[in-house]
């Protein structure tokens, strides 16, 4: 029997605001990601301190960074942020989500994605974009469509990883009344 085949489908995870606390487990989780996988093309893993400079950098914006926790341990966390920063792109933000090896595919990144995408609504942006580095990147993929986003485009070969070329998927989700009325 393999291993996920014995584990249960479904993690109950807590969702809830980051803390300062989260930040050394946030951090490994993306070192993680950086030293192993392609949905990041950063090459070295950031240090503590950087990853709290980003955090900061999120929360100054007024978004959310959130963690699913399960008994007090952290298994994955979401933010959003400016997708650019000219003033014109002022209520679309770039959504990142990373797991911790242990926890993907259990239900966590749903869970903590749609959190997500219920703070952005509410933060009043009307667009939220996945920019899912490589395109066999099929969980990231089926994660967001599970969520309701829908492919805008795929650059080809844009990033330089694990001596190979990886493309970057567009998705993107309509939130709140998207394009159908203008910005309170």
């Amino acid at each position: 029997m393999n291993d996920t085949a014995s584990r249960p489908a479904t993690l109950p995870v807590n969702i809830r605001d980051s803390r300062d606390d989260d930040l050394p487990r946030i951090q490994a989780i993306y070192a993680h990601h950086v030293l192993h996988g392609t949905g990041t093309f950063e090459l070295e893993p950031p240090a503590l301190e950087e990853m709290r400079r980003r955090r900061a950098d999120v929360l100054g914006n007024g978004f959310a960074w959130l963690v699913a926790e399960q008994d007090g341990v952290v298994l994955g966390y979401a933010y959003a942020n400016w997708f650019r920063t000219r003033p014109a792109y002022r209520f679309t933000v770039e959504d990142s989500i990373y797991i911790a090896p242990e926890a993907i595919g259990r239900g966590v990144g749903r869970r903590l994605l749609e959190a997500l995408l219920a703070r952005c609504a509410q933060r009043g942006c009307r667009q939220v974009l996945a920019v899912i580095g490589d395109s066999a990147n099929t969980g990231s993929i089926a994660l967001h469509a599970a969520c309701g986003f829908r492919m805008a485009g795929m650059l080809r070969a844009v990033g330089w990883k694990f001596e190979r070329w990886l493309d970057v998927v567009m998705m993107q989700y309509e939130a709140g009344d998207a394009d159908r009325s203008p910005p309170a």
